[in-house]
C-alpha cells in the first residue's frame, strides 16, 4: 500500500474481488460498502488518509466511540469483520502485512431473551375453534409446534412419513441437514389423527400441510396464518413460529430442569445456544429458592 493512497478506491477494488471471487451476496456487500464508508470518513476526520496510516490504538479508539454513540456489539464485531478482510485482500495486492483489526474485539452486547407466551397463553393459543375448512389444520399445525419445540422449516416440510402417531414421535431435517426424533404429545397426536382423516393424504410423502398447489405450505403463509390465530385468540403479544418454539424450550426445562434433554430436542448443536433459556424466569428461580432454602423464607407481613 503506497503511503498515501486514496480510501475509496481501495474499499471500491476490495467490494468487487468479494462480489466476483467470493460470490458475496448483495446484502452482505452492502453492510460492508456502509461499514467502511463509516470507518473512512472517520479516518479522514482524523488526518489518516490511507489505509497503511491506520494503527490499531486508533482503530480501538474509532470502535469505542462508535460504541459510546450506540452501536451495538454485534454491528461492531461485523464491522472489524470487515476491516480485516478488507486488510487482507491490501495485503494480498500490496505484498504487504498490516492489519490493525487482528486481536481487536468488540464490546460484548447484553443478550436479549427471548420472549415467551405462560402455559396459559400458550394453552389459549393451541386451543383454536376446528370449526371451518381450516380448524383442524390450524388446530393440528399449533399443537405441534408447541407439542415438539419445531422450526418453521421443519413443521412446512413435514411429511406424513414422518409422524408416528401410534408412538407419539416425529421424524424432522434440522440444520445442517441433521435429523431428530421429538416426542408428540397427546393433544396434538389427537389433532393430527383429526386433520388426517379430513385431509386425506395420497401417500406418506405427503405433505402434512399442503399449500394452495398440494406441495408444502409455505413459511410465509404459516407466519401471517399465526398471527391472524393469535388475534383471534386475544393475544396481543407478537406471535410468530419461534415464539412457540421458545415456549416449549421453556415450559419444558421448568418442570424438568434438564438442560442436556431440551439441547436433544431442540437440536442445537452447541448447548450455550440452549442455556439461553436458563435466565428466562427470575421469579419462578426466586419462588423456588424462596420456598425451598432454609435461610432464605421471608417473614409473613403481621
Amino acid at each position: 500500500m503506497a503511503p498515501d493512497a486514496p480510501l475509496q478506491p481501495e474499499i471500491d477494488a476490495f467490494l468487487a474481488w468479494l462480489a466476483v471471487e467470493r460470490r458475496m451476496s448483495k446484502h452482505t456487500l452492502g453492510a460492508y460498502r456502509l461499514d467502511l464508508a463509516d470507518l473512512s470518513a472517520w479516518m479522514r476526520d482524523n488526518g489518516i488518509t490511507s489505509w497503511a496510516g491506520l494503527r490499531q490504538e486508533a482503530l480501538r479508539g474509532y470502535v469505542a466511540g462508535a460504541h459510546r454513540r450506540g452501536l451495538s456489539g454485534k454491528s461492531l464485531q461485523r464491522r472489524l469483520s470487515a476491516v480485516r478482510s478488507l486488510y487482507r485482500f491490501l495485503n494480498r495486492e500490496h505484498g504487504t502485512q498490516l492489519n490493525p483489526a487482528l486481536g481487536l474485539r468488540a464490546p460484548k452486547s447484553p443478550r436479549k431473551l427471548p420472549q415467551v407466551l405462560d402455559p396459559d397463553e400458550a394453552s389459549r393459543l393451541v386451543e383454536v375453534s376446528t370449526d371451518g375448512p381450516l380448524g383442524l389444520r390450524d388446530r393440528a399445525m399449533l399443537e405441534l409446534f408447541y407439542s415438539s419445540g419445531l422450526r418453521l422449516s421443519e413443521l412446512c416440510g413435514l411429511h406424513w412419513g414422518g409422524l408416528d402417531l401410534a408412538d407419539g414421535l416425529v421424524t424432522v431435517l434440522g440444520k445442517g441437514e441433521k435429523s431428530r426424533v421429538v416426542p408428540v404429545g397427546s393433544h396434538a397426536r389427537k389433532a393430527l389423527a383429526e386433520w388426517k382423516t379430513a385431509s386425506a393424504p395420497d401417500s406418506p410423502a405427503s405433505p402434512v400441510f399442503p399449500g394452495r398447489q398440494g406441495g408444502p405450505i409455505s413459511p410465509r403463509t404459516v407466519q401471517v396464518r399465526l398471527r391472524a390465530l393469535a388475534m383471534q385468540q386475544g393475544l396481543f403479544k407478537r406471535v410468530h413460529p419461534h415464539l412457540l418454539r421458545h415456549s416449549f424450550a421453556s415450559h419444558v426445562l421448568e418442570s424438568s430442569g434438564d438442560l442436556r434433554g431440551v439441547q436433544e430436542l431442540l437440536g442445537h448443536a452447541d448447548i450455550a445456544t440452549t442455556q439461553v433459556y436458563t435466565h428466562l424466569d427470575y421469579q419462578h428461580l426466586a419462588k423456588v429458592y424462596d420456598a425451598a432454602h432454609p435461610r432464605a423464607r421471608r417473614k409473613k407481613d403481621g
